[in-house]
């Protein structure tokens, strides 16, 4: 799945490339996990994870805005510990790598944005401050999510 990088090529209308702290807006992690695994997620309990890609969605409004996703990837690197939100926990797995970031800057839409990735919801992770089923899908096939992300991001410039 190789080394994390948030730069993509194409035609995305922006939603990819080098990310900074600046702003805040919405943000997806899109995420390689090698092998399957076992994560206890904080109140959610034991979860089940299948080797493949996910996308995780959130937003990056007040203190830091998008400096979260910035902790986000240190903690998948290893270079963090404290677990904070939903996808913490799946981040901090060994085999998880974030690969790619898109972000909507100024524009809260981050239950838009998971609702309309094409793939498999995992129930109740990273919605639990919302009516969402869930803020995180997975898909076997990275381009295909890849593509998805892209397109619900770029709906909402």
């Amino acid at each position: 799945m190789g080394d994390s990088d948030t730069t993509r090529t194409g035609n995305g209308a922006g939603v990819w490339g080098r990310h900074t702290d600046a702003g805040e807006g919405t943000y997806t992690l899109v995420v390689g996990l090698e092998t399957a695994a076992t994560v206890e997620v904080g109140a959610l309990g034991t979860r089940e994870f299948d080797p493949g890609w996910y996308a995780y969605t959130g937003s990056a409004f007040g203190p830091g805005g998008f400096a979260r996703v910035r902790r986000h990837r240190e903690l998948a690197a290893g270079e963090r510990d404290a677990r904070h939100w939903h996808v913490d926990y799946l981040l901090g797995h060994p085999d998880a790598a974030v690969e790619a970031v898109a972000t909507t800057p100024a524009v809260d839409a981050e239950c838009a944005v998971s609702g309309a990735l094409d793939g498999e919801h995992v129930p109740g992770f990273g919605a639990s401050d919302c009516a969402c089923d869930s803020h995180l899908v997975s898909a076997r096939r990275r381009d295909d999510l890849l593509w998805t992300v892209e397109r619900a991001h770029a709906a909402r410039r």
